[in-house]
């Protein structure tokens, strides 16, 4: 699976160089001054954002990265070069922890934010000249980088999560409705990693970002299936699209999935009850949509439609595969998503 979402690293700055200790030798001048030059700063350790990057694969087969040590200084006041830096590629939506899960940052836009300071340079031997030292013999060594266990945990950034049971049809819906090609089949699981879609829409001038979140089981927010691995990328979504397989091929009824589901989203929000800021799941608002309505009756339809009434809840109808009812559902999708933003 090429799709990599957690990994712990180790990172170091670079220790700086240290100062020199030198005098002048030249033919006219035998007594000559201190000329020892300063050491240079150890590289930093910066994080940038790169819109390019939707994976943590590269951190995968390396676990510790180390910036450069800065170089010492030398006679004739020459300072040492700066370590290089070591700047980590991270996608948007990278949450920063320490070794107790604290969250030390939270990178969601482009850009880059400085981790780890290089270790600071040591003075060379002519900056401790005075006029009671006019020939000092020491310099400074150079400071220690510093070095941090982190973890980086992906969490997708989208304006839309579609949610729903395995083979619910959302992988189709994304295909359907973006330029996104998820790998479709019937069977449970077909989809391994979250697939992220732009929808464009009023002629391609405004777009938004939709996020396909498999493995919802009921269970799931005990590991159950592929259990909370992806519940997280749904956090940063502000709407559900709730997709309810309405053929009931599974064995299952509409209802009760969808019921399910949100059992699922209710229990995970219970674990993380005492997340400073967290915005439970449950309580964000959801669009549900039966899906696969070409294999139903109208009879079928009704009989769907009227139950869910009776439960409270407002559906819409669609076939992703035949595109039955798609593109009005986009629209409300774009509605939303676009009051919102600028609400």
């Amino acid at each position: 699976m090429k799709f990599i979402d957690e990994v712990t690293i180790t990172v170091s700055s670079g220790k700086g160089g240290a100062g020199s200790v030198s005098f002048r030798r030249e033919a006219m001048e035998p007594r000559g001054g201190p000329d020892g030059g300063d050491g240079g700063r150890g590289g930093n350790v910066v994080f940038r954002v790169n819109p390019q990057i939707n994976s943590l694969l590269v951190f995968r087969f390396k676990k510790k990265y180390a910036a450069a040590n800065g170089q010492d200084g030398s006679g004739r006041n020459m300072s040492g070069a700066a370590g290089q830096d070591l700047v980590l590629e991270v996608p948007a939506g990278t949450v920063v922890k320490d070794e107790d899960g604290q969250i030390l940052f939270d990178l969601n836009e482009p850009g880059e934010t400085l981790f780890l300071s290089g270790g600071r340079g040591g003075k060379g031997n002519t900056f401790f000249k005075s006029s009671v030292n006019q020939a000092p013999e020491h310099a400074q060594p150079g400071e220690l980088g510093e070095a941090r266990t982190v973890s980086l945990e992906l969490k997708l950034i989208a304006d839309v999560g579609v949610i729903g049971y395995p083979n619910a049809g959302k992988s189709t819906f994304i295909s359907r409705i973006s330029a996104a090609k998820p790998k479709i089949a019937d069977y449970p699981f077909t989809t391994l990693s979250p697939n992220l879609g732009v929808v464009a829409v009023d002629g391609g001038e405004r777009s938004f970002v939709v996020a396909d979140i498999p493995g919802l089981v009921p269970g799931a927010h005990k590991g159950v299936g592929l259990g909370t691995q992806f519940l997280r990328h749904i956090e940063r979504t502000n709407l559900f699209v709730h997709l309810v397989d309405a053929s009931e091929s599974a064995g299952r009824e509409a209802l009760q999935d969808y019921k399910d589901i949100n059992h699922e989203l209710a229990e995970y929000d219970k674990s993380k009850a005492d997340v400073e800021g967290y915005r439970p799941l449950a309580t964000r608002p959801q669009i549900v949509v039966l899906n696969k309505i070409d294999v139903l009756s109208e009879d079928r339809r009704r009989e769907l439609r009227d139950g869910f009434q009776r439960a409270g809840i407002e559906v819409r109808m669609i076939s992703a595969v035949a595109g039955i009812g798609v593109r009005e559902l986009v629209f409300e999708m774009g509605s939303w998503v676009f009051g919102a933003k600028h609400s």
